[in-house]
Protein backbone atom coordinates (compact mmCIF):
# COMPACT_ATOMS: atom_id res chain seq x y z
CA UNK A 1 0.00 0.00 0.00
CA UNK A 2 2.62 1.82 0.91
CA UNK A 3 4.47 1.47 -2.21
CA UNK A 4 1.69 2.48 -4.35
CA UNK A 5 0.77 5.86 -2.72
CA UNK A 6 4.66 6.69 -2.77
CA UNK A 7 3.96 6.24 -7.11
CA UNK A 8 1.34 8.01 -7.07
CA UNK A 9 2.95 10.74 -4.98
CA UNK A 10 5.84 10.62 -7.63
CA UNK A 11 3.88 10.78 -11.00
CA UNK A 12 1.56 14.37 -9.35
CA UNK A 13 4.92 16.12 -8.25
CA UNK A 14 6.40 16.68 -11.93
CA UNK A 15 9.26 18.95 -12.59
CA UNK A 16 8.69 22.26 -13.16
CA UNK A 17 9.80 22.23 -16.54
CA UNK A 18 6.87 19.49 -17.15
CA UNK A 19 4.71 21.74 -15.56
CA UNK A 20 5.87 24.94 -17.59
CA UNK A 21 5.49 23.19 -20.95
CA UNK A 22 1.96 21.53 -20.17
CA UNK A 23 0.46 24.84 -19.42
CA UNK A 24 2.48 26.68 -22.17
CA UNK A 25 1.15 24.30 -24.50
CA UNK A 26 -2.65 24.14 -22.97
CA UNK A 27 -2.49 28.52 -23.56
CA UNK A 28 -1.35 28.34 -27.24
CA UNK A 29 -3.86 25.42 -28.07
CA UNK A 30 -7.16 27.13 -26.63
CA UNK A 31 -5.82 30.67 -26.89
CA UNK A 32 -5.39 29.48 -31.11
CA UNK A 33 -9.11 27.87 -31.05
CA UNK A 34 -10.52 31.24 -29.56
CA UNK A 35 -8.26 33.46 -31.80
CA UNK A 36 -8.38 31.60 -34.98
CA UNK A 37 -11.58 33.47 -36.85
CA UNK A 38 -9.52 36.42 -35.31
CA UNK A 39 -6.71 36.22 -37.00
CA UNK A 40 -8.28 34.70 -41.08
CA UNK A 41 -10.44 38.17 -40.30
CA UNK A 42 -7.20 40.50 -39.50
CA UNK A 43 -5.01 38.54 -42.10
CA UNK A 44 -7.87 38.78 -45.17
CA UNK A 45 -8.42 42.81 -44.33
CA UNK A 46 -4.65 43.69 -43.83
CA UNK A 47 -4.54 42.15 -47.21
CA UNK A 48 -7.24 44.64 -48.99
CA UNK A 49 -6.27 47.20 -47.22
CA UNK A 50 -2.79 47.05 -48.33
CA UNK A 51 -4.47 46.83 -52.08
CA UNK A 52 -7.14 49.96 -52.48
CA UNK A 53 -6.88 49.66 -56.32
CA UNK A 54 -8.51 46.19 -55.51
CA UNK A 55 -12.22 47.37 -56.50
CA UNK A 56 -14.43 44.24 -55.50
CA UNK A 57 -16.37 44.90 -53.09
CA UNK A 58 -15.49 48.54 -52.07
CA UNK A 59 -17.90 50.31 -54.60
CA UNK A 60 -20.49 52.83 -53.53
CA UNK A 61 -23.37 54.04 -53.81
CA UNK A 62 -25.07 57.84 -53.24
CA UNK A 63 -28.43 58.58 -52.38
CA UNK A 64 -29.47 62.66 -52.07
CA UNK A 65 -33.00 62.83 -49.90
CA UNK A 66 -35.06 65.93 -48.96
CA UNK A 67 -38.15 66.72 -46.31
CA UNK A 68 -39.01 68.51 -43.32
CA UNK A 69 -38.37 67.72 -39.40
CA UNK A 70 -41.42 67.69 -37.14
CA UNK A 71 -42.06 70.49 -35.29
CA UNK A 72 -40.30 69.76 -31.83
CA UNK A 73 -37.55 69.34 -33.50
CA UNK A 74 -36.40 72.88 -31.63
CA UNK A 75 -37.49 73.42 -28.26
CA UNK A 76 -36.83 77.03 -27.09
CA UNK A 77 -35.00 77.83 -29.42
CA UNK A 78 -32.80 74.73 -29.25
CA UNK A 79 -32.22 71.61 -31.31
CA UNK A 80 -33.32 68.30 -29.79
CA UNK A 81 -30.81 66.13 -31.29
CA UNK A 82 -32.04 63.03 -30.39
CA UNK A 83 -35.53 64.01 -31.82
CA UNK A 84 -33.96 65.17 -34.53
CA UNK A 85 -32.03 61.91 -34.79
CA UNK A 86 -34.85 60.20 -34.25
CA UNK A 87 -37.31 61.65 -36.78
CA UNK A 88 -34.68 60.91 -39.69
CA UNK A 89 -33.70 57.43 -38.82
CA UNK A 90 -37.19 56.60 -38.73
CA UNK A 91 -38.10 58.97 -42.02
CA UNK A 92 -35.22 57.29 -43.63
CA UNK A 93 -33.85 54.03 -42.75
CA UNK A 94 -30.61 55.20 -41.56
CA UNK A 95 -28.17 53.42 -39.61
CA UNK A 96 -25.16 53.76 -37.46
CA UNK A 97 -24.15 56.37 -34.49
CA UNK A 98 -24.84 60.01 -34.18
CA UNK A 99 -20.87 61.58 -34.51
CA UNK A 100 -20.97 65.05 -35.11
CA UNK A 101 -23.74 67.92 -34.36
CA UNK A 102 -23.46 71.58 -35.30
CA UNK A 103 -25.48 74.49 -34.85
CA UNK A 104 -25.95 77.96 -35.98
CA UNK A 105 -28.86 80.83 -36.23
CA UNK A 106 -29.37 79.60 -39.84
CA UNK A 107 -28.01 75.76 -40.44
CA UNK A 108 -27.99 72.89 -38.34
CA UNK A 109 -26.29 70.09 -39.27
CA UNK A 110 -26.21 65.80 -38.14
CA UNK A 111 -23.86 63.15 -38.84
CA UNK A 112 -24.32 59.59 -38.68
CA UNK A 113 -21.43 57.12 -39.06
CA UNK A 114 -20.82 53.07 -38.85
CA UNK A 115 -18.36 50.67 -41.03
CA UNK A 116 -18.61 51.38 -44.54
CA UNK A 117 -21.70 54.40 -44.16
CA UNK A 118 -22.01 58.16 -43.47
CA UNK A 119 -25.09 59.98 -43.73
CA UNK A 120 -25.34 63.78 -43.23
CA UNK A 121 -28.61 65.90 -42.95
CA UNK A 122 -28.18 70.08 -43.14
CA UNK A 123 -31.00 71.30 -41.71
CA UNK A 124 -32.80 75.06 -42.69
CA UNK A 125 -33.53 76.61 -38.99
CA UNK A 126 -36.21 78.32 -40.39
CA UNK A 127 -38.61 75.91 -41.06
CA UNK A 128 -37.16 72.70 -40.42
CA UNK A 129 -36.00 71.58 -44.20
CA UNK A 130 -33.34 69.54 -45.03
CA UNK A 131 -31.20 68.10 -47.23
CA UNK A 132 -29.80 64.41 -46.52
CA UNK A 133 -26.92 62.59 -48.16
CA UNK A 134 -26.56 59.31 -47.78
CA UNK A 135 -23.30 57.38 -48.84
CA UNK A 136 -22.91 53.47 -48.33
CA UNK A 137 -19.81 51.50 -49.58
CA UNK A 138 -19.72 47.71 -50.67
CA UNK A 139 -19.18 45.10 -48.12
CA UNK A 140 -15.32 45.05 -48.28
CA UNK A 141 -14.93 48.55 -47.53
CA UNK A 142 -17.22 47.65 -44.52
CA UNK A 143 -15.16 44.98 -43.40
CA UNK A 144 -11.42 47.24 -43.90
CA UNK A 145 -13.46 49.37 -41.68
CA UNK A 146 -13.97 46.99 -38.71
CA UNK A 147 -10.51 46.49 -39.00
CA UNK A 148 -9.22 49.90 -38.45
CA UNK A 149 -11.87 49.93 -35.96
CA UNK A 150 -13.56 53.03 -37.36
CA UNK A 151 -16.91 54.30 -36.62
CA UNK A 152 -17.34 50.55 -34.82
CA UNK A 153 -18.67 51.59 -31.50
CA UNK A 154 -16.80 50.71 -27.98
CA UNK A 155 -17.93 47.14 -27.90
CA UNK A 156 -15.95 46.75 -31.32
CA UNK A 157 -12.93 48.17 -30.34
CA UNK A 158 -12.78 46.51 -27.11
CA UNK A 159 -12.85 43.61 -28.81
CA UNK A 160 -9.79 44.54 -31.54
CA UNK A 161 -7.96 45.09 -27.76
CA UNK A 162 -8.95 41.41 -27.16
CA UNK A 163 -8.27 40.20 -30.47
CA UNK A 164 -4.88 41.96 -29.73
CA UNK A 165 -4.47 40.04 -26.58
CA UNK A 166 -4.94 36.79 -27.49
CA UNK A 167 -2.66 36.71 -30.19
CA UNK A 168 0.04 38.31 -28.13
CA UNK A 169 -0.85 35.25 -26.21
CA UNK A 170 -0.72 32.85 -29.02
CA UNK A 171 2.96 34.11 -30.48
CA UNK A 172 4.17 34.46 -26.94
CA UNK A 173 3.36 30.62 -26.09
CA UNK A 174 4.60 29.06 -29.63
CA UNK A 175 7.95 31.00 -28.74
CA UNK A 176 8.45 29.11 -25.08
CA UNK A 177 7.08 25.73 -26.88
CA UNK A 178 9.86 25.84 -29.14
CA UNK A 179 12.58 26.66 -26.20
CA UNK A 180 11.54 23.65 -24.54
CA UNK A 181 12.82 21.54 -27.39
CA UNK A 182 16.81 20.86 -27.24
CA UNK A 183 17.13 19.85 -31.04
CA UNK A 184 14.68 22.81 -33.09
CA UNK A 185 15.49 25.49 -29.88
CA UNK A 186 19.21 27.18 -31.41
CA UNK A 187 16.85 27.44 -35.08
CA UNK A 188 13.85 28.74 -33.11
CA UNK A 189 16.09 31.81 -31.62
CA UNK A 190 18.28 31.98 -34.84
CA UNK A 191 15.18 32.37 -37.05
CA UNK A 192 13.10 35.21 -34.56
CA UNK A 193 16.15 36.79 -34.32
CA UNK A 194 16.20 37.16 -38.19
CA UNK A 195 12.78 38.49 -37.98
CA UNK A 196 13.42 40.77 -35.57
CA UNK A 197 16.30 42.12 -37.73
CA UNK A 198 14.02 42.45 -41.40
CA UNK A 199 11.37 43.60 -39.28
CA UNK A 200 13.75 46.56 -38.10
CA UNK A 201 15.23 47.24 -41.03
CA UNK A 202 11.93 47.33 -42.82
CA UNK A 203 10.88 49.88 -39.89
CA UNK A 204 13.91 52.12 -40.55
CA UNK A 205 13.46 51.91 -44.17
CA UNK A 206 9.87 53.55 -44.00
CA UNK A 207 10.43 55.71 -41.10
Amino acid sequence: MTSRVEAVGERTQKPLRSRLYALARWLHLYASMLSLLVVLFFAATGITLNHPEWMFGTAQTTHTYSGTLPQNWQQGGEVNWLQTAEALRAAHNLKGRVSDTRADDQEASISFRAPGYSADAFINRTDGSYTLKVVAQGPVAVLNDLHRGRDAGAAWAWLIDLSGGFLLLVALTGFGLSLFFRKTRTAALVTALAGAVLLLFMIGRVA
